[in-house]
């Protein structure tokens, strides 16, 4: 199973950006699909979370402001998840890891995978 970010960059307060992660492989379920964020020096911490049902799980620090979506179109093996941020703030500035809960095809059965990271910067 292959990772794929895409969507950070430098941005002012107050403005928007839009992450996305593309996973793409032996994938039979995608489990969990989100983001973690990890500022240097600090523990990685969730940012957003939606299961298989469409259940989502947000951080009390980006509520309102930040909006998961997937895009899980029948008939592809590619499902990707998009984080919607809007109202940036300084204290978001991190770097941005997607990460998937998957059960495969193939064995091992139950898999966790993380994206490469991708940063985010909110500057004036």
């Amino acid at each position: 199973v292959q990772v794929a970010e895409s969507g950070g960059g430098l941005v002012q307060p107050g403005e928007s950006l839009k992450l996305s992660c593309t996973a793409y492989g032996t994938i039979l379920t995608i489990n969990t699909m989100g983001w973690y964020r990890e500022v240097s020096g600090k523990e990685r911490g969730l940012v957003a979370l939606m299961d298989a049902a469409g259940v989502t799980t947000y951080s009390d620090s980006v509520k309102g402001r930040f909006t998961i979506s997937r895009d899980d179109a029948k008939n592809t093996q590619f499902h990707t998840a998009y984080l919607q941020m809007n109202s940036l703030k300084a204290e978001d500035t991190a770097v941005y890891y997607c990460y998937v809960d998957i059960t495969q095809t193939i064995l091992p059965r139950h898999i966790e995978v993380w994206g490469q990271g991708t940063p985010v910067t909110v500057s004036s």
